[in-house]
């Protein structure tokens, strides 16, 4: 995100919510900037998904939409107005205007979260080349008042489904090492961690550095003692 993108967020959160909240607000941000600023990247093999379709709770339904036309003036009045409407707006046309879906998890006719993902190519840059048939999950978000219900799972796992059977063959996700919530969503969809990775620049150049995912050293560490038991085994037998 740029500079002038992040102080027009910070602005427009200081108009709706004050100057306390707001000076707590970039303390916060300025905190996961410097301790905790790397990505978790997981990725899917889409063509292991199989099963039934999960069922949603009742009132909840997933919708799938392609353009603004489709979009309902309520429902993107819902996703522009909740952080900079007009950085928002601008992001919607974007995406849109690259062939990305929105998908929209609804409880009545509330609209209770959402997600994007693009096939075969990406918005902004990414940590590698994306193949044709490769998709990418991207700002995921459920609103404050429909937290805790699972709905994060549910609508990812819905996509990946949805996407598999129209041929994609793997997905790829990210998100923030500091978001909790959204690490143990993923960890109990099909997605499988691939690293951490830290992004920076230099003189205009951009470096990534990729870190091996948690307690992989761990399952090395076991599949290696577990060879070394076999060969002494074999040894004894000898």
């Amino acid at each position: 995100m740029s500079i002038s993108s992040s102080i027009s967020r910070l602005v427009d959160y200081y108009k709706r919510h004050g100057f306390s909240a707001t000076i707590g607000r970039a303390g916060l941000a300025a905190k996961r900037a410097f301790f905790a600023n790397r990505m978790v990247v997981f990725s899917c093999d889409l063509a292991n998904q199989g099963g039934r379709t999960l069922p949603l709770p009742n009132s909840f339904r997933i919708e799938r939409v392609t353009s603004n036309v489709e979009l309902s003036p309520e429902d993107l009045r819902e996703i522009t107005s909740f952080w900079n409407p007009k950085q928002a707006l601008q992001n919607v046309n974007e995406r849109f205007g690259k062939g990305a879906s929105l998908w929209l998890i609804k409880s009545g006719d509330k609209l209770a979260g959402y997600g994007w993902t693009l096939r075969g190519d990406v918005i902004a840059p990414y940590y590698f080349p994306m193949a044709p048939n490769d998709v990418q999950l991207f700002d995921f978000f459920v609103f404050p008042k429909f937290r805790g219900r699972a709905l994060h799972w549910l609508l990812t796992s819905h996509v990946l489904r949805t996407l598999a059977a129209e041929g994609a063959t793997r997905a790829f996700a990210d998100t923030h090492e500091w978001n909790q919530a959204q690490l143990s969503s993923f960890k109990m969809t099909r997605f499988r961690e691939l690293g951490r990775v830290r992004t920076f620049e230099i003189l205009g150049s951009k470096f990534v550095t990729w870190t091996q995912p948690e307690g992989a050293s761990q399952v090395a560490k076991k599949q290696e003692d577990s060879e070394k038991s076999r060969v002494l085994v074999r040894t004894h037998e000898q």
